[in-house]
């Protein structure tokens, strides 16, 4: 968490990770803003009568007001819906990348105030509430976590160091993390520049970018073997 986030009442735009129930009527809050990840406490949030119960949900960017004080958790003193992606909770397969999309993000964000992971699950959200593809979404994600992390793969050089060339064929080695040359390599051309808009744009980029699942399915493939 950022100091600048530490010992004072603040006000911040941020999605809620995880939460669980505490005692006969709180939730403790794992919440992700742009500053970083915060754990605070919602108290008496399963009240029937709460003010907050229903500006808290998941797969919604919310408007806090927290107070930091000595304690480890901050206190939700307020909390407002600013936009909430209805369309994820009325499709299981929506539902379940959205899910991975936080829990990946909670494991990760704990000791760093990167903007960039606020950045990911923005998008990612945004995204699935519409009708996209959802091997683009889980594919962008997968790919920006892992560069997020610091830890951004090889889509230039093979694993002689030569430049890809766009007249071959490559296989990708998950050991070495880089790219192979091989004739019956399922990377060409399309599939690594399509690698390589995912890591250098927003995900509202690539989503006008016409494609075809023959493509998808080994840019999805090396996506998932990274993280």
């Amino acid at each position: 968490m950022s100091k600048s986030i530490q010992n004072k009442d603040i006000r911040t735009l941020g999605y809620v990770l995880r939460r669980v129930n505490y005692g006969e009527a709180d939730r403790i809050l794992n919440i992700l803003t742009k500053d970083g990840k915060i754990s605070a406490i919602a108290k008496g949030v399963r009240k029937e009568k709460s003010k907050l119960a229903g500006n808290i949900e998941m797969f919604t960017l919310i408007d806090f007001n927290l107070h930091k004080g000595k304690s480890d958790f901050s206190v939700v003193t307020g909390a407002k819906m600013v936009r909430h992606y209805s369309e994820i909770v009325k499709d299981f397969d929506k539902m379940e990348l959205a899910a991975m999309v936080l829990k990946k993000v909670s494991k990760v964000a704990e000791s760093s105030d990167s903007p960039d992971y606020f950045k990911m699950v923005d998008q990612s959200l945004a995204a699935l509430n519409q009708n996209v593809n959802l091997d683009i979404v889980k594919a962008w994600f997968l790919l920006n976590l892992k560069k997020a992390m610091g830890e951004e793969i090889n889509l230039y050089r093979d694993l002689n160091g030569e430049r890809l060339a766009v007249d071959k064929k490559y296989s990708w080695d998950n050991m070495e993390m880089v790219f192979v040359t091989d004739i019956n390599g399922e990377y060409g051309a399309d599939e690594i520049k399509l690698l390589r808009l995912m890591v250098s744009s927003d995900l509202v980029v690539v989503q006008r970018v016409k494609l075809n699942d023959r493509m998808m399915i080994p840019v999805l493939r090396l996506a998932q073997s990274v993280v």
